[in-house]
C-alpha cells in the first residue's frame, strides 16, 4: 500500500537531518541500504502478522554509507512480512484499519517536522 501525494515525496535533505526527524518517530534505518538508496522502517507487530511502514529515499548527492549524502524521499508504503519469503506490498493484502491509521498519524507529522525544520 503506498501512500501518494504524502508531502514526503517532495522532501530533499541532509541525510542527517531526515535521520534525525525518522528518529524521533521511531524510524530506524533499515537494512535495505546500500551507497545510493535508504529506507526508514516502523515494524508493527499485531494480532494480524508483522507489517512494516517504509519510507524510501535515493542520494542526489554524496554516500549514504559516509553519512554525508543529500536524500531526495519517495512516498512511503506499508508491506506485510511473510516468513520466510519477505514482505509483500500488493493492492490484494490485507492491511488492519488500526495499522494504517497510526501510518497516516506518523507519515503526517513526520512530513510536518521535516517542512518546518526545511522552512
Amino acid at each position: 500500500m503506498v501512500f501518494d501525494n504524502s508531502g514526503i515525496e517532495n522532501v530533499v535533505a541532509d541525510q542527517n537531518i531526515i535521520q534525525h526527524v525518522m528518529n524521533k518517530h521511531g524510524l530506524n534505518l533499515g537494512g535495505h541500504w546500500d551507497f545510493e538508496r535508504v529506507t526508514y522502517d516502523l515494524k508493527y507487530q499485531v494480532e494480524e502478522g508483522v507489517f512494516y511502514l517504509r519510507f524510501p529515499g535515493y542520494a542526489v548527492e554524496g554516500d549514504v554509507g559516509a553519512r554525508n549524502a543529500k536524500l531526495q524521499m519517495m512516498d512511503p508504503y506499508l508491506g506485510k512480512h511473510y516468513y520466510p519469503t519477505g514482505i509483500e506490498y500488493g493492492e490484494d493484502e490485507h492491511f488492519p484499519p488500526a495499522v494504517v491509521e497510526h501510518c497516516k498519524r506518523t507519515i503526517i507529522s513526520i512530513s510536518n517536522d521535516l517542512h518546518e525544520i526545511l522552512a
